[in-house]
């Protein structure tokens, strides 16, 4: 312990020491709860809710009993008491923080007691996992214990939602826990009590509800209370990369085809340099001059501005820096990323700003449409949404600043039922990747033929095919578990645990699958002969950046007390040794002729290998911060545009019509302040404000008023502060009249008032899109302010201030100029983005862009004599202004 820790004592103690009486309150329950009946459970989850409708504070007076309720009802229906060591865990969670459970120890169960306790507050629950599967499996197999409490849980999935129902069966399921979930709509799954699904999911979620064009499309309830298991993967691993949803912009450009053809004629280290510490690529000055002379261009910044020299970096990170099978693969004509840290394909996800347009032009695949930006969100600041967060993880100690640090949690590291005795072997050391894969394959085959499993993971697809087949030539039966056999991850990893298994994997090793001794479903007999010759052994053939991840892989062995071992195989040559220097080694070992399938044990490289990950992990965290602060200031922004788009949603007729005439009033204000700056009033032009106002609504001749009929209505003694404000009241009595006149005309309070409500979302919408992309150029270009000893971050928070004071005055103004328009635009009242239609099946992607489907796009609409009206046409609406400038926007 620290000189520190010696003084204050170990915090994680203090609050285990703290729960413990709470446990004992728990424990006293269980005789109590085993002499209930069934329908008795039901009863008291009633009871319990009505109590907690009338005073919410009393959840933790009824947390004792309502545990030893969810440990009866598991023990009932799935055959599983609760352990001492899980209901900490549950305690844990309740209380706000993460718990870091080891592999094994049964973190799906834990979860049902704090899921049951709060869903009792009729606010809703969700449970966040990693991926669809565990969603729907998790929900299935825990159904049974909910539905035996009387609460409803549902799992929300990829373009599907289910609820547990025992009354339904879809024999169908391959999977006997997913048979009882029935199909129902979205809206359904989110008022179950309870609610499985993927980070994913529940995100973009809250960004089509704050894209829909009335309150009954809304989805979600409030966020209220959310586990995320996975904690780490899902709000550190993730966290880089925001989540966005776009439409298609402007066709794609032959620019990257040609940059692609052009790139690869270059030379490393004459026309560019590579630093793969901070992942650049960066074209050098005679780099540079020849890509000039091949476009035939005598500056590229003058003749191409920053368009050309974008499409020229990206084609050469594409180049340079994007290997096919390690950050992505090639699958049916698509560019499909490979996670860094899970090795799993990421569907649906594309790197941002043309990247991902410059490595389908690189591979020669169909280069997909660049697309913009309708609405985004970055995972941190979604989960901070929730009133209350918890998490749970095998491995989040090494993480536990930036837990603290970003979402305010604090990580509890709870005791295993029963001891660790895995062993954890020192790293096996190489001086060449080839003899360490020699070696790799005589331990594998060795372990092999005394029957003991061997699970294998790899950093990358390439890797682990290659070790596939270096496996196949030496006869050593294997399966292979990377991101290309996806459908199949939960099966191959489930039976790892086998007599002689081998399984080849990249480092997802199956998180959240358990690897059960003797294999899925258990064999008592073989899971004995398995623990008597060592358990499954972890071999790890290479060191990933983070320890975290190593932690993971280690951790698919010795669970609940089992025996197990791991040792990772590591080579002078390895990506993480070669980039944070082990040169002077190399060059050492071979001056002492150590030969290349040596093992060797040295320290020094041991702390090197050490020192590597903490400089990686406390680079990424600092990315991961950096991106938290700009996201900060727009998260803002965000908050202010979405609750004023609740309001609409919401508000009552009267009260829309009201607010109109502020925003209407102000306007008018402004235009009479403007056109009165004059100190002599003779000078004042009241036609040019006319003139303005008509722009406006209509403001016929016959009812103009003269300045001087104006200013004696004024008074004489009237200032000029009193003249003005005696115009803008009589030109708002006119704005009056001609509103109720349209009224009239529409004959319709509810059609008017959902017109009305469209114009006003639309114009939110159609400008927040606009103010989305002009803080996405700016964020892009604000770096440089740093050249200039200015501070970007506070350089980026002044300029978004003005930005969006410019776009919350531009939305009132344009909202005042369309408001009088109803008749002529009534057909554009919905917002292209506003269609539900679009809304719903535009594919959500993480990290990047986004394509609505081609029936959200509106056709340009047409004049009185059918020719389409063109950007540069006047509007039919009647504004005064270029279609582009107005509704074509």
């Amino acid at each position: 312990m620290s000189f520190i820790g010696k003084i204050f004592g170990d915090g994680n103690k203090r609050v285990l020491d703290k729960l413990t009486p709470v446990l004992a309150e728990v424990n006293k329950f269980e005789e109590m709860m085993k002499k209930l009946p069934d329908a008795d459970f039901i009863h008291k989850t009633h009871e319990f809710k009505g109590m907690l409708a009338k005073d919410p504070s009393k959840i933790d007076q009824i947390l004792p009993e309502a545990f030893a309720m969810a440990r009866e009802a598991a023990k009932r229906t799935l055959g599983q008491r609760h352990f001492d060591m899980q209901i900490l865990g549950g305690l844990v969670l309740h209380q706000g923080k993460i718990a870091e459970m080891k592999t094994g120890e049964g973190k799906t169960l834990v979860a049902t007691l704090p899921l049951y306790l709060n869903a009792l507050t009729g606010r809703g629950c969700h449970l966040v996992t990693v991926n669809d599967y565990l969603a729907k499996r998790d929900c299935g197999w825990m159904g049974p214990v909910y539905y035996a409490l009387g609460v409803s849980v549902a799992a929300i999935v990829h373009e599907e939602a289910f609820i547990f129902d025992p009354d339904f069966e879809n024999k169908e399921a391959i999977d006997p826990k997913v048979r009882h979930l029935k199909p129902v709509n979205r809206r359904q799954a989110y008022e179950a009590d309870i609610t499985y699904g993927t980070n994913n999911e529940f995100g973009f979620d809250y960004l089509r509800d704050n894209m829909v064009p009335d309150l009954p499309y809304m989805v979600q309830r409030e966020l209220n209370y959310a586990i995320v298991d996975e904690v780490d993967s899902i709000l550190i691993d993730e966290a880089r990369t925001p989540l966005i949803i776009s439409a298609p912009a402007e066709e794609s450009t032959e620019m990257y085809y040609k940059f692609a053809q052009l790139i690869p004629q270059l030379e490393e280290g004459t026309d560019y340099n590579i630093d793969e510490k901070m992942r650049a690529a960066t074209l050098t000055e005679e780099g540079m001059n020849k890509m000039e002379k091949k476009l035939g261009l005598s500056n590229i910044y003058e003749a191409g501005g920053i368009e050309l020299v974008h499409h020229l970096e990206q084609a050469l990170k594409a180049h340079a820096l994007f290997k096919r099978d390690k950050d992505y693969v090639v699958k049916e004509g698509e560019i499909i990323i490979v996670d860094e840290f899970t090795g799993r394909l990421m569907f649906g996800r594309r790197y941002s700003e043309g990247l991902h347009q410059a490595i389908e032009a690189k591979e020669g695949v169909e280069i997909k449409k660049e697309s913009q930006t309708l609405a985004t969100i970055s995972f941190q600041n979604y989960f901070r949404i929730y009133k209350k967060l918890s998490g749970m993880t095998g491995t989040a100690a090494t993480e536990a600043e930036e837990f603290h640090k970003i979402y305010n949690l604090e990580v509890i590291v709870v005791p295993t039922n029963k001891p660790m005795i895995r062993k954890d072997s020192n790293d096996s050391i190489y001086k060449s990747e080839k003899g360490k894969f020699m070696a790799i394959v005589h331990e594998i085959k060795r372990r092999h033929e005394i029957g003991q499993p061997v699970l294998v993971g790899t950093i990358s697809i390439e890797k682990n095919e290659l070790l596939a087949e270096l496996l196949e030539r030496e006869g050593v039966p294997h399966n292979v578990l990377n991101a290309k056999q996806h459908e199949r991850e939960a099966q191959i990893i489930a039976q790892a645990g086998k007599f002689g298994a081998v399984t080849v994997a990249t480092n997802m090793a199956g998180r959240g699958v358990d690897i059960v001794l003797g294999g899925n479903p258990p064999d008592e007999k073989e899971a004995q002969k398995v623990k008597e010759i060592g358990g499954l052994h972890v071999l790890g053939t290479e060191r990933h950046e983070s320890r975290r991840i190593d932690n993971q892989l280690r951790g698919r062995t010795g669970r609940q007390g089992d025996p197990g071992s791991s040792q990772f195989f590591i080579s002078l040559e390895d990506d993480l040794m070669r980039i944070f220097g082990s040169g002077r080694m190399k060059s050492f070992m071979d001056r002492l002729g150590v030969p290349e399938d040596m093992p060797i044990e040295n320290k020094m490289i041991s702390r090197s290998i050490e020192s590597a990950q903490k400089k990686v992990e406390g680079n990424n965290f600092d990315i991961r911060k950096h991106l938290v602060e700009y996201d900060d200031v727009m998260n803002k922004h965000r908050e202010v545009i979405y609750k004023k788009r609740q309001q609409i949603l919401n508000i009552k007729p009267e009260d829309l019509r009201k607010s109109l005439m502020e925003m209407i009033d102000g306007e008018i204000e402004q235009v009479v302040l403007f056109h009165t700056t004059a100190e002599d009033e003779r000078t004042w032009n009241l036609d040019e404000i006319y003139e303005v106002v008509d722009t406006i609504f209509p403001v016929p001749l016959s009812t103009r008023v003269k300045l001087e009929d104006l200013r004696k209505e004024a008074g004489d003694k009237a200032d000029d502060a009193r003249s003005r404000s005696h115009i803008i009241d009589y030109l708002m009595s006119l704005a009056n009249k001609a509103y109720d006149q349209m009224v009239e005309q529409i004959n319709d309070t509810n059609f008017m008032h959902q017109i009305e409500r469209g114009i006003i979302l639309r114009t939110i919408d159609t400008l927040w899109i606009e103010h989305l992309d002009q803080m996405n150029y700016m964020r892009t270009g604000i770096g440089l302010r740093g050249y200039g000893q200015q501070d970007p971050l506070v350089e980026y928070k002044k300029e978004a201030f003005q930005m969006f004071t410019q776009l919350m005055n531009n939305i009132n103004a344009q909202i005042v100029y369309s408001i009088y328009k109803i008749p002529l635009a009534q057909k554009q009242m919905v917002s292209p983005m506003q269609t539900q239609k679009q809304i719903e099946t535009a594919p959500a992607k993480v990290s990047v862009e986004q394509n609505a489907p081609a029936d959200g796009i509106k056709d340009k609409p047409k004049n009185d004599s059918g020719k389409k009206i063109g950007r540069n046409d006047p509007c039919p609406c009647g504004s005064g202004k270029k279609y582009k400038k107005c509704c074509g926007k």
